[in-house]
């Protein structure tokens, strides 16, 4: 009778050399080093220097002194800053569902393959957004002038009065106009990609169900495409709270209905390089951060919550 050895496989491993485990350690800080750098650099250093400038103020006499949160107390008792808000709030209400809603007629209407000419529809419509902003607003404004643009050749044309589309009451809804020709084919990208990977069985089982378009759309097409939405409606959010490039851009054609504190981004943008208050706009811009990041939050919680 033989005695059974334990094989080689049970018997343990010897532990690695203590030099060998320190530098394998050391090899995934080399891999994550150089990202956490930029990181650092590009993403975190400049909003915890502008959390330090918020924190004083550059005064006539005495200089730079540390406030503490006045600034911030200052921004919200600050009428032009909660006006810019409430504009850019209403341009968001309106012009994002009108923005989103075309983008998502477009992309069911290319995705239901009964559309003659869908490639050049699709790259017809998704052209403007290669167009830069700067070019697009100049051009817009060329149209909207009623002394030397579109609009004023009409009325010269058919003697007619059209309504200045640059006047007080209107010119909210010409950047509208010029954010929602712009990026309704980067929206549309968005929702036609996601409708493309929609399993086909779906639209078999559903053709077998005796079910129409509009029942396809309702419950296969749209529950889909649920995390598009909410994504294109965060990006929309943001840009919209961020409005600059137009306003700021119309300005000169428009000079009594945009003012400097027309938008929260172009009043922190005057505060700055015009007025010289680089503490206080410091602060405006990062109060005007967190009441987007809070809003997006609240919008991705709640459109990606199931069952509703």
């Amino acid at each position: 009778m033989t005695t059974p050895q334990p094989s080689a496989a049970a018997a343990p491993r010897p532990a690695p050399p203590r030099a060998r485990r320190s530098r394998r350690s050391w090899t995934g800080w080399g891999f994550l080093g150089p990202f956490v750098a930029v990181f650092a650099l590009v993403f975190l250093a400049p909003i915890a220097y502008s959390v330090y400038l918020s924190l004083f103020r550059d005064q006539l006499i005495g200089g730079t002194t540390f406030v503490g949160l006045d600034n911030y107390a200052q921004a919200l008792r600050d009428d032009r800053f909660w006006a810019a808000l409430g504009r850019v709030s209403l341009f968001l209400a309106v012009q994002v569902p009108v923005m989103l809603g075309i983008a998502l007629l477009v992309a069911l209407a290319l995705d239901s393959g009964r559309l003659y000419g869908r490639d050049f529809f699709r790259i017809s419509i998704f052209l403007p957004y290669a167009v830069p902003a700067v070019v697009a607003t100049l051009m817009w404004g060329f149209m909207y002038g009623t002394r030397f643009g579109l609009v004023g050749d009409i009325n010269g044309a058919f003697g007619v009065s059209l309504p200045d589309p640059l006047s007080p009451d209107l010119v909210l809804a010409s950047i509208g106009n010029i954010v929602t020709w712009e990026f309704v084919g980067y929206n549309m990208l968005i929702f036609y990609s996601a409708l493309r990977v929609i399993p086909h069985s779906l639209y078999e089982a559903a053709q077998i169900d005796g079910a129409g378009q509009i029942r396809v759309i309702t419950a296969i097409k749209l529950p889909a495409i649920r995390g598009a939405l909410v994504i294109a409606t965060i990006f929309s959010i943001i840009g919209s709270f961020q409005l600059f490039n137009e306003p700021s851009i119309l300005q000169p054609l428009a000079p009594n209905a945009i003012t400097t504190d027309y938008t929260p981004n172009f009043y922190t943008y005057s505060l700055s390089f015009n007025g010289q208050q680089h503490n206080y706009s410091a602060t405006v811009a990062i109060v005007m951060g967190l009441i987007t990041m809070v809003i997006a939050y609240v919008v991705q919680l709640r459109g990606m919550r199931k069952g509703v």
